[in-house]
């Protein structure tokens, strides 16, 4: 595991060859953070990239596990730009990820969705190192907004 502190997270998403998109604007009705002393909880975040679901549909009939960790990552980039947003557009203020929700939109009698949810989980702690490590749910479910395959929700803890 990468050992990274969250003052550097912004070096750490450049060294992974990743950068945070714009934040996404909710398509319902919601705010797309709530702030609530040092907690930071974010809501559920879809797999867009550039406007676009990487991949819509059930995991595993018409989304492969690997494509669905892909998404689950796309949408843990997705949410640290909401906690950019809140935050002056830097990823400085956190202080570790406390929480995710991961909901995956999957066919009857899939039980593999700690293997999708490890998308998100690995990702962050490459990030973050240690503050990185969280508790989490991972939830398989008939369907999802807009059909995608994969929903991940946050609560980060800012200092």
């Amino acid at each position: 595991m990468t050992t990274s502190t969250p003052h550097n997270a912004m070096e750490m998403l450049a060294k992974l060859g990743l950068a945070l998109p714009v934040a996404p604007k909710p398509v319902a009705s919601y705010v797309p953070s709530v702030r609530t002393g040092k907690l930071l909880i974010i809501s559920g975040q879809l797999p867009f990239r550039e406007g676009k679901l990487v991949a819509t549909g059930k995991v595993p009939s018409v989304v492969s596990i690997e494509m669905a960790q892909e998404c689950a990552r796309q949408c843990v980039l997705n949410g640290l730009a909401v906690v950019a947003a809140e935050c002056g557009g830097t990823l400085a203020q956190v202080s570790r990820i406390v929480r995710l929700g991961v909901f995956v939109a999957c066919d009857d009698g899939f039980s593999e969705q700690p293997k999708v949810a490890n998308g998100a989980s690995d990702l962050l702690q490459q990030i973050f190192g240690e503050a990185g490590r969280h508790a989490r749910a991972a939830i398989g479910t008939n369907a999802l907004p807009l059909n995608a395959c994969v929903e991940v929700e946050m609560m980060v803890e800012l200092l």
